[in-house]
């Protein structure tokens, strides 16, 4: 089915709406509270979102000069976005909000030109303009996790999640071969209840490993935002869980991902 770029980017920009709003209020001082992200603070979420913006949009209006600056970043090691979060760290709030508005009005403006099957050069394998916006989506959304979760807010989730939901599921055998593990031939069935009511189904009916749950868990778990022991996903079969313990929907380095949350304990009888 064809991929609709109007639809996909307006998206887009609705999720960088609730991250704007979340952020709206917050001064130089609040910018710098902590996310769950060790080592990160509000204003790295969003300089990280406003950077890579920029070298997406310059990855299609330029992909030569997106080749040399991205291999030269990347030759400073894996810890690539955390350097870049730290040469932007002194910047004011005002400063930030300003340059993540303006990078991502220049993302959309480029990629709104482009046919979604245009093939563009990233820090890993090229991909298609309709993958690098679904990427940008997914990156919006949960660094925007990271915000909320830093200010104790909640978003409201929306059908939007199933880009973030795709994407995880597209990005299956890339959390193996990111691992050095071979990629498992068996199928998994995904089937995942929306935040509209529908059923968001991957994968053959008859397949013996499975992920059911909420679109929200399996989310917050291909991104990394939540420990599975801290979702309400149903995981069978080996594949299905090895893959769950690894899951991985962006693109950089192995990632850890969360601790399970600590417990909670009820005051004594």
């Amino acid at each position: 089915m064809a991929v609709d770029m109007t639809a996909l980017l307006a998206d887009l920009q609705a999720e960088t709406d609730v991250v704007l709003a979340l952020v709206e209020p917050l001064d130089d001082d609040a910018l710098g509270t902590a996310t769950p992200a060790a080592g990160w603070s509000i204003r790295d979420q969003l300089t990280h979102l406003a950077y890579f913006d920029e070298t997406a949009a310059l990855a299609a209006t330029d992909p030569e000069r997106f080749r040399r600056e991205s291999a030269a970043l990347v030759e400073r090691g894996d810890d690539f976005p955390d350097q870049v979060a730290a040469e932007h760290a002194h910047l004011a709030a005002d400063a930030v909000r300003a340059w993540l508005v303006r990078a991502r009005a220049g993302y959309i403006d480029v990629f709104a030109g482009l046919d979604p099957s245009t093939r563009l050069p990233w820090y890993g394998p090229d991909m298609s303009a309709a993958s690098s916006a679904t990427a940008r989506l997914m990156e919006t959304w949960a660094h925007g996790q990271d915000v909320a979760d830093a200010l104790g807010a909640v978003r409201e989730p929306t059908d939007r999640l199933r880009h973030v939901a795709h994407l995880g599921v597209r990005t299956a055998g890339f959390a193996f071969a990111l691992r050095d593990r071979p990629v498992p031939e068996a199928p998994v069935r995904i089937e995942l209840d929306a935040p509209s009511g529908d059923r968001w189904t991957w994968g053959p009916e008859n397949a013996a490993d499975r992920v059911e749950g909420t679109a929200l868990d399996f989310c917050l778990l291909v991104t990394q935002r939540r420990h599975r022991d801290d979702t309400g996903l149903r995981v069978r079969g080996p594949v299905a869980t090895e893959w769950m313990s690894i899951a991985q929907a962006f693109a950089g380095a192995p990632a850890d991902g969360r601790a399970p949350a600590a417990p909670t304990h009820g005051s004594p009888a």
